[in-house]
């Protein structure tokens, strides 16, 4: 899912730490407010409509930054409730830069700072204790969930030796467990919003500053920076591949053509409700080669509706009918009034890959020199229309029991899925024959 960016995003760092000195005052010395916009100063910051476009880094600095001879707000109390508002927002936006001790330190001493020059008024120092509060349960809730998803997560499957025998006729499916495609679509769902939503902006960001270039699935330092997204996309590939093991291992072909009916159905209930995620997943997992091949089994099927939804997900002009109708669930979402409404789920994997060629394409800095912001708003736009998405309320009541079925119930490998493919529907020209005979010869010596 990751990709290799070529250029990497500014680091940020703590600064007040060594603006805040031992001790502060609630004296403004005089001559203080104002700055000069010379060379270097802040007349190179170039603004748009109030909004900053381009600027120096060093003039961004200073522009934000008090010293000895300026500070940007002329009250110093405004200026210590407008740092901890700042370090309110870091950290509940990215509260994994505070995950290590010298981080949580350095927060630490700006925040007694800061309190220091508000200590005849408590609402700065209650601010600050709110917002350490959060933080610190925002890294256990976090690092809790990623020690029971470790837990809950599938041993890898020993290729080949699921299918060493056709499945009991008896084996409950899925449509022994749930038959409306409905109902199936709005579990999805459930489980959909539940995952997206342990994402969060920091995560994002990794696409983007965290890549190595030596290795395009690892990040470096910290690995559980990424986890979250890699969570999410394993759980597209196990949704399309527990697709492909559903229609695979069934023995009768009328059965198969059922099923295959039946994820036509919910993929297409996924899309009414705005989940493009496990609608592509559902596609995706029919393309696969071993169901693809199953053309005795297809010539059954009414596909009309399969090719509705294979045109809204054609590639073709940059996935131009399926960004179509994103939008259209998007100005839907914005203008609803109920959760069910408001329901954007946009397929992850095309998300990621916006993102990253948008950084990719613009450079941080302009020719001048000056760090190219319109990049970073537009960045920072679609992150937070993507946060927007994931803090909508499921509205539809979950089913434990399809839940379970749909988080728990066997999948198939690539090698078995053939296996199965081929005992359903024998090859057909020699390509097939020659990978057929490969693969009972390799169950017959692990036999």
């Amino acid at each position: 899912m990751f990709l290799e960016p070529q250029e990497t995003m500014p680091q940020t760092s703590v600064v007040f730490s060594s603006i805040l000195g031992p001790s502060c005052s609630g004296q403004v010395q005089p001559g203080m407010g104002e700055r000069g916009s010379g060379a270097g100063g802040s007349g190179d910051l170039v603004f748009q409509e109030g909004r900053l476009i381009s600027g120096s880094l060093e003039a961004l600095m200073e522009h934000l930054v008090p010293t000895v001879d300026y500070y940007p707000d002329t009250k110093l109390k405004s200026f210590s409730a407008k740092i901890v508002q700042l370090l309110k927002e870091w950290t509940e936006a990215f509260p994994y830069d505070f995950q290590d001790e010298k981080a949580m330190a350095e927060l630490k001493a700006i925040t007694h700072r800061v309190t220091q020059c508000d200590e005849e008024n408590g609402t700065v120092k209650k601010a600050i204790a709110q917002m350490t509060q959060s933080l610190l349960l925002s890294l256990a809730a976090r690092s809790q969930l990623q020690e029971l998803r470790e837990k809950l997560r599938s041993p890898a499957m020993d290729k080949g030796s699921v299918l060493k025998a056709k499945p009991p006729a008896t084996q409950k499916d899925i449509l022994g467990v749930c038959c409306d495609p409905l109902v199936l679509a709005q579990q999805l769902t459930h489980i959909e919003l539940e995952r997206v939503s342990s994402i969060h902006p920091e995560d994002l960001m990794q696409i983007v500053s965290h890549m190595d270039s030596r290795d395009k699935h690892r990040c470096r330092g910290d690995l559980t920076k990424t986890y979250s997204l890699e969570a999410y996309d394993n759980w597209f590939n196990c949704l399309s591949m527990l697709v492909a093991t559903e229609v695979c291992r069934v023995v009768k072909k009328k059965h198969r053509t059922r099923m295959l009916e039946f994820f036509i159905d919910v993929a297409r209930e996924c899309f009414n409700i705005g989940n493009f995620n496990s609608m592509m997943a559902i596609i995706s997992g029919m393309n696969l080669s071993p169901v693809a091949r199953l053309k005795k089994t297809w010539s059954k099927v009414k596909t009309a509706k399969f090719d509705v939804l294979e045109h809204h997900m054609d590639p073709s002009s940059n996935f131009c009918n399926y960004r179509t109708a994103l939008q259209g669930a998007t100005q839907r979402s914005q203008m609803a009034n109920s959760s069910r409404e408001k329901i954007v789920i946009p397929v992850f994997n095309l998300f990621v890959k916006d993102i990253y060629f948008l950084h990719k394409i613009h450079t941080n800095h302009l020719p001048n020199g000056h760090v190219n912001f319109k990049k970073f708003w537009e960045i920072s736009r679609q992150i937070h229309e993507f946060m927007t998405w994931t803090q909508v309320e499921c509205p539809f009541e979950k089913d434990k029991k399809i839940q379970n079925y749909l988080l728990t119930a066997p999948i198939y490998s690539e090698e078995a899925l053939f296996i199965a493919s081929f005992e359903s529907e024998g090859p057909e020209n020699h390509m097939e024959k020659d990978s057929w005979k490969t693969l009972r010869t390799t169950l017959l010596n692990r036999a």
